[in-house]
């Protein structure tokens, strides 16, 4: 019985994945390739343009004289435009966590390349995140059937969302205006607090302005439509300064911490946009909800080991093992959630309660002693 309960929710999980979400998921897995590798790349520039100019941490802008950096930057680029091509075809829960797989490719760069230490936890984080890209995979929801760019806007328009968005700008305000000149240098959350926030606004505006070139380029021209503009307009300020904030953060932090912290806010505030936006949770049950959440605990739980491990010497590794248990056991659940659909989610729950991780969260703190000799 167990068996074949299995196999119908594998059929079913597999016969949930439309062709626009496939298409959506190859260009959210080669965009994360490009994106990963850009890190890297545009972290040597910088290094490079710093050590014969004003460093970019400070204010400098040498680096736009390096041409190492704008290798990078044209490769974030080619990621960026695949991933917003992502967006018009699969939901925003679908194609944002696939950005654990830029992580990966960063740590294990930066490890080779920049001789930034990657340590045994750091390749279990990395297989969590996998572990956890795949179950949000088979159990994303269907991306919302939209004929008009104005259905996007009226989503826009209403009052839950323009509340999260002015709280938003105002939470960005304050970061930009007060605890950047106090804090930039020192705590990593203030540069990296800044890109995220505005990077969930930019991913709404990009889904919207990437349905409208889909559905222009099907034959319903979209861009007669004023609403096409004013979402691209957002769209170019808000990409203006996450750049300009990530390039600070980089500059100033070590690539392995920047790039899992980036991604875990970021990933996080975009997952609540797009529920409070295009309702994605509207169109799923409560145990494809929950596995997607479960999910997405266990790529926080690879980033947290991609983030602790940065700063484990030789002698601290065998502190460190006393969690793999808990890892392992972790990983196990999300496996056995994966399979046996529907029928485990109470027993998911109570693993969650026993095991403790839910209420622990991940602890992203003491940034100040995270930076680069």
């Amino acid at each position: 019985m167990e068996t074949t309960q299995s196999s119908s929710s594998w059929r079913d999980a597999y016969k949930g994945m439309s062709s626009d979400n496939i298409k959506g998921l190859v260009l959210a897995l080669s965009s994360s390739f490009f994106i990963g590798a850009s890190f890297i790349v545009k972290k040597k520039g910088l290094k490079k343009a710093g050590a014969s100019g004003v460093r970019a941490g400070v204010g400098g802008y040498s680096y736009l004289y390096e041409p190492l950096w704008w290798v990078g930057m044209i490769t974030m680029i080619v990621g960026e435009i695949a991933n917003f091509a992502a967006y018009a075809f699969a939901p925003a829960i679908l194609v944002t966590p696939l950005g654990a797989l830029s992580i990966i490719i960063s740590a294990v760069l930066a490890h080779i390349i920049l001789r930034e230490k990657l340590h045994i936890f750091g390749i279990l984080g990395c297989a969590l995140c996998v572990v956890g890209s795949t179950t949000i995979v088979l159990h994303a929801p269907q991306e919302r059937g939209i004929d008009s760019v104005t259905e996007v806007w009226d989503l826009a328009m209403e009052p839950a969302f323009l509340f999260y968005a002015a709280l938003v700008v105002t939470a960005a305000l304050v970061l930009v205006f007060h605890f950047i000149p106090l804090y930039g240098q020192t705590h990593i959350m203030v540069y990296i607090g800044v890109c995220s926030l505005v990077g969930s606004l930019s991913v709404m505006s990009v889904k919207a302005l990437g349905i409208a070139l889909k559905l222009t380029l099907s034959g319903t021209n979209q861009l007669i439509y004023p609403q096409t503009w004013a979402f691209t307009l957002v769209v170019v300020f808000c990409v203006i300064t996450q750049m300009n904030y990530l390039n600070k953060a980089l500059d100033t932090f070590n690539t392995a911490v920047v790039s899992p912290i980036y991604y875990t806010m970021f990933t996080s505030l975009t997952i609540l946009a797009s529920v409070i936006m295009f309702k994605d949770w509207d169109r799923q049950s409560p145990t494809q909800v929950i596995t997607e959440m479960c999910g997405f605990v266990t790529i926080l739980s690879g980033t947290f080991l991609l983030h602790k491990t940065k700063d484990m010497a030789d002698g601290t590794s065998s502190q460190l093992s006393q969690i793999l248990p808990y890892i392992l056991n972790l990983c196990l659940i999300m496996l056995l959630k994966s399979r046996v659909g529907s029928s485990s989610s109470t027993r998911m729950h109570k693993y969650s309660e026993e095991d403790g991780f839910g209420p622990e969260g991940i602890p992203l703190r003491r940034q100040e002693s995270m930076r680069s000799p």
